[in-house]
């Protein structure tokens, strides 16, 4: 700079300050300097070149793009979103914030022709499509139910809510899965992938482009326990005896989120786990301190690659 005349130095600081100080437009300012308009784009690039000017992001209270970045970087992540929660947020005041987040997500990157899988017992999943407005164009080509949600009414009730509320709001197509999720044996299980009215719907998750899917642990959720599609209490010491601390699709993974395959696996009725790992965009709304372990697992196994979650699991991922 030392280099520069003064009067040119000077020249530079005025255009500068007049443009982005005082909000004058470029070609006011050509007019009032008696300089031509592209004279004064190449005088404000040279400003910012030399660090007269200086772009400086000032991050608003409630949004934590650093915290987003560092959790990205730490476990290869496309995106992550942290909703403000404050500490003592309850489990239903972090469900109403998580929807809310995954919802605006959804509504700014879904851009037409996805074919969505998403997941039919995820609390916070129905909270994110009841959050959603209905878009004017179709955004959306296939909403298809990954597992299956057939248990009792309420577990009826939320899947088909789930499917049907995402696919009105997208103007897409729902694809159903009408057969429970889990049943009592492997047997049992491949008479229903014969049968002519679900296996379209097991077809149907070929060459998904986005997942939309909760992060379990391995204590049911409150809503999971009473589909009657949970494991039985009997059965959860095996799991953990095996080291499963959650899971994705009732796909259960340890701590460090390698597949824990087992004959569970043969009596869940949804999408595989090759198949749920393989789909471009995997989006995880998950939260609470009870689903920490079981966020950080999904994340470290590559299971999801965007994360919506709350301010405290994000900051005990870093």
């Amino acid at each position: 700079m030392d280099e520069l005349a003064t009067d040119h130095i000077r020249l530079l600081t005025k255009v500068a300050r007049m443009y982005h100080e005082r909000g004058v437009r470029q070609p006011q300012i050509a007019q009032q300097l008696h300089i031509s308009q592209p004279r004064v784009s190449r005088l404000l690039k040279r400003a910012v070149e030399l660090g007269i000017v200086r772009t400086t992001v000032v991050t608003p209270r409630g949004v934590y793009a650093e915290l987003e970045e560092r959790i990205e970087e730490e476990y290869g992540l496309t995106e992550v979103i942290v909703a403000d929660t404050d500490d003592h947020a309850d489990e239903n005041q972090i469900l109403r914030a998580l929807g809310a987040a995954a919802a605006v997500y959804l509504e700014t990157t879904l851009m037409g022709g996805e074919r969505i899988g998403v997941s039919s017992w995820s609390a916070t999943i129905l909270a994110t499509v009841e959050a959603m407005r209905p878009r004017p164009t179709r955004v959306a080509e296939q909403v298809v139910q990954m597992l299956g949600g057939v248990g009792n009414v309420t577990a009826q009730n939320h899947a088909t809510r789930i499917a049907g509320r995402l696919a009105a709001v997208t103007g897409a197509q729902a694809v159903y899965l009408p057969a429970p999720g889990l049943l009592a044996s492997g047997d049992m299980r491949q008479m229903f992938v014969s049968d002519p009215n679900i296996e379209p719907a097991l077809r149907a998750c070929d060459g998904l482009t986005m997942a939309l899917v909760g992060v379990g642990s391995i204590e049911p959720s409150p809503l999971l326990r009473e589909s009657g599609n949970a494991f039985a209490e009997s059965e959860l010491p095996a799991l953990r005896e095996a080291g499963a601390v959650g899971d994705v699709c009732v796909r259960f993974f340890d701590e460090k989120g390698q597949h824990i395959e087992s004959t569970f696996d043969d009596r869940v009725l949804g999408i595989s786990a090759a198949k749920l790992r393989a789909v471009p965009r995997r989006v995880a709304v998950a939260g609470g301190a009870r689903k920490s372990t079981a966020i950080r697992a999904a994340l470290s196994g590559g299971w999801v690659n965007v994360l919506i979650t709350d301010l405290q699991v994000a900051r005990s991922l870093i």
